[in-house]
This record gives structure tokens, sequence and C-alpha cells, in this order.
């Protein structure tokens, strides 16, 4: 009888050295400026929400390691950078229970149900979020939650004002304020300077796609030059879309995001500039005063049909 035990793998076998670790402190490397920015604007409360955000959501991922019975996977930094991602996007005030309940639904029915990194076909932050919004949306209320600081520039959530009160009460948002991050809004989601820089560092390294990010944002500006075009006393322009909300975030962190994003070039650009026609698309005729969220979450949807779009085939079938 024959007792020998093969072993076989899948293609492919040539691995080029990297890690999912070197990514995951990188992209995290490439938030610090604007959480930074967060942390000098909104203080303590906005530092705390960062450091729970990061150690519950590792704390998550741990606990699914062990009832799962498989290795400890927090040293990837993954679930670090699920946890940066969070709190970059909520309010400085957002109660602790709270921040507890995004990264569970984050890390545990957003990734490690599915069989952890690289098994999810949505974003964990986005699925996180989008849950949270729905379920508590007050909490999302920036102007409200943050109405007890005191700012020495315009405290108004730019895309609110523009929802509630017209063109006419964002016109004192001047794109350099807003590149600076003289806004109201999530806690690394606002300095869009710091975002850029960041998505720049991150696409010259390699770690996300250049495609995705810049059909994305290029998708918000055609969008919002359509509709600016169409009535212009109606409709903001596309620098004020561009620089307000989520759109940088979106574009360089979010979108990018690789396990529920495409890996073929035309693939990626209809899929970037999908989400950003759409975010345009809520903010001006939906109900939501930001669309970044559920466009990509509907662009994360139909990835898997996206992706069978490719080259055609060298050769001859014979």
């Amino acid at each position: 009888m024959n007792n020998k035990k093969f072993i076989v793998s899948h293609a492919p076998f040539y691995h080029n050295g990297s890690r999912i670790s070197a990514r995951s402190y990188n992209i995290i490397g490439a938030t610090l400026p604007a959480v930074l920015m967060g942390i000098y604007i909104y203080g303590v409360p906005a530092l705390g929400v960062v450091a729970l955000s990061i150690s519950s959501a590792m704390l998550w991922e741990l606990l699914m390691n062990r009832l799962m019975k498989l290795p400890v996977t927090i040293g990837d930094g993954n679930a670090a950078l699920i946890g940066m991602l969070f709190a970059m996007l909520v309010p400085a005030t957002l109660p602790w229970w709270a921040v507890i309940t995004g990264t569970f639904i984050a890390i545990v029915i957003g990734q490690q149900i599915f069989g952890g990194i690289g098994s999810n076909p949505f974003n964990p932050v986005i699925v996180a979020l989008t849950i949270l919004m729905v379920s508590w949306k007050n909490l999302f209320d920036f102007d409200n939650a943050l109405l007890n600081y005191n700012f020495d520039f315009v405290t108004l959530y730019p895309l609110a004002a523009l929802k509630h009160f017209g063109l006419s009460s964002v016109e004192s948002f001047t794109p350099c304020a807003l590149l600076m991050g003289q806004q109201t809004g999530g806690i690394g989601a606002t300095f869009g300077l710091g975002l850029i820089l960041g998505g720049i560092y991150l696409i010259i390294r390699g770690y996300i796609r250049w495609e995705i990010a810049l059909s994305f944002l290029a998708g918000v500006l055609f969008a919002a030059w359509i509709f600016q075009m169409s009535d212009p006393a109606a409709y903001a322009g596309p620098v004020f879309h561009l620089l307000t909300g989520y759109t940088l975030i979106g574009a360089f962190f979010l979108a990018t995001e690789d396990s529920s994003s495409p890996v073929n070039f035309l693939p990626m650009l209809i899929y970037g500039a999908g989400a950003g026609i759409m975010t345009v698309l809520i903010r001006n005729i939906g109900v939501y005063v930001d669309g970044v969220l559920l466009a990509i979450l509907l662009m994360n949807l139909v990835n898997p049909l996206l992706d069978k779009i490719r080259p055609k085939a060298l050769g001859k079938v014979v």
C-alpha cells in the first residue's frame, strides 16, 4: 500500500518578497498627516477615538484567530489599518460603544467571516460605517456632534450646509481653506493636503493603484462639472466636491482596498469613475449628504463583473 503524501499548491508560485505588514504599515504612515491634523484640531477626544479604534480592531481579530484556531495575524498590521481608517471617518465625539461596535462590524462581519484578509468582497471599513450611519445617524451629524467645540475658522460641515441651505451657504469655503482642513468632518477626512500627499506617496511606492484613485477623482470632477453647467445657481462646482466630505480619503484609502477592487486596467478605470460619478449623483439628487461610502460599496458589488473584462488572450486556437 502506497502511503506517500502529495502536496499540491495553486499557481502562482513566484513571490516577490513583499509582505502584508509592509503594505499595512506604509498605508498607516500615509494617513498620519491627516490624522495628526485631526488630533490637533479636535484634541484629546480625537486621540481617544483613534487609540480605541485601533486597539479594539486588533483585539477583535485576535479573538477571531483564537476562536477559529488560526495563527495569530495581528502582527501583519491589517487590523490596525482598519481601525485607523475607521477612526479617520468618524467624528471626535463618537461614543466609546459606537467605536467598539464599528470595529467589531469591520473586523468580524466585514472581513473575518469571509475568510480573513484578501477574501472580503466589500471594504470592511465602509461596511461598518454604513451600518452605523443607518442605525445611529445622529452620531454622524458633524455639526451637532461638534457643537461644543470652539474654532477659529468655519465650523459648518460643508456638504450638510449645501444640502440644507443651498449654494450661497458654502461660498465662504475657499479651496485653500478646505485643503488646509478648515471644515468640520471626520477626524482624518478634512485635511485635504495631507490626504493628497499620503495618496501620492502610496502611488509612488506601488501600494495603491493610481488607475482607481485618479479615475475616481476624475469621475467626481466630471459629474460635478455637468451639474454645474446645467444650473450654476443650484449646484456647487467640481473643486468644492473634490475637497469636501470623504472624497479624497475615498479616492486614496477606501476605493483602492485590494480585496474589493478590480485588478485589470480597464475595470479599474470603470470602477473608479463609476464610484466618482455615483458620489456626485447621491450628493446632488439623493437623500444622503455624502455619497462616497455608498458609491464605493455599490462598485464593490459589481467588482466581480467588472474584472471579467480582460484583454484578449494572445495566440491562436488550433
